[in-house]
């Protein structure tokens, strides 16, 4: 079992929350978190990169001296790769990078990243995070008080929370996102993890109720 502290805005413990971690896969595939992040990578890349070849860029296609004869180092056209202003030899086109894994392969990493934060001492829980009004003091001071200052950091709710969103959006370095919407690249993108009792809550029902639902 795992154990983690809970925490107030104030950063004082208020208590400790268990954690089993078969509710998260029980075990951490280092090869299938590296496959589910760079696809999700790689469905992020545009693909508009272009490069002109030799049929494209301006100037003649006349060969320019003959042969033989010159003394000089036979050559093609002013659009060969091998002259400067010339066409780029194999470069890139426009493309589509978009590839997806299984979908039980995807959600099993997104477990797999959040039980290594937990396992890593890399998550924080707090008791309730709720803000009345839109205040970036008030959650620069709430991430001063858990010493999270300065670091990369996901904060997960349980619900959308606009008041914190808005408050946190000019943080540098700091996200936040609805525990429904957590996949591995964003977990393991930042360094630390900051949950919700009730976003935790969330993630442990959501990932007990896929489990069963697997195994079926």
């Amino acid at each position: 079992m795992l154990t983690l502290n809970v925490y107030n805005r104030q950063g004082d413990s208020v208590g400790t929350v268990e954690i089993d971690p078969t509710e998260f896969g029980g075990k951490i595939n280092k090869q299938l978190l590296h496959d589910v992040v760079l696809m999700f990578l790689a469905n992020q890349r545009a693909g508009t990169h272009s490069t002109l070849r030799r049929g494209e860029v301006a100037g003649s296609t006349k060969k320019l001296f003959r042969q033989k004869g010159t003394g000089n180092a036979r050559v093609g056209p002013r659009r060969t790769n091998k002259r400067r202003g010339g066409g780029t030899a194999k470069g890139p086109k426009p493309r589509d990078y978009e590839y997806h894994l299984p979908k039980k392969a995807v959600r099993a990493a997104t477990r797999m990243a959040i039980l290594s934060k937990f396992q890593d001492n890399e998550a924080l829980v707090i008791d309730e995070l709720t803000l009345a009004e839109v205040k970036t003091k008030q959650v620069a001071g709430l991430l001063k008080a858990l010493k999270l200052q300065g670091t990369t950091c996901l904060v997960g709710t349980k619900d959308y929370d606009k008041n914190l969103y808005l408050s946190s959006r000019n943080i540098p370095e700091v996200e936040v996102l609805p525990a429904s919407q957590f996949n591995a690249y964003t977990v393991l993108r930042q360094k630390r993890l900051l949950l919700t009792r009730a976003a935790l809550d969330e993630l442990r029902q959501g990932a007990s109720a896929r489990k069963g639902a697997e195994a079926k």
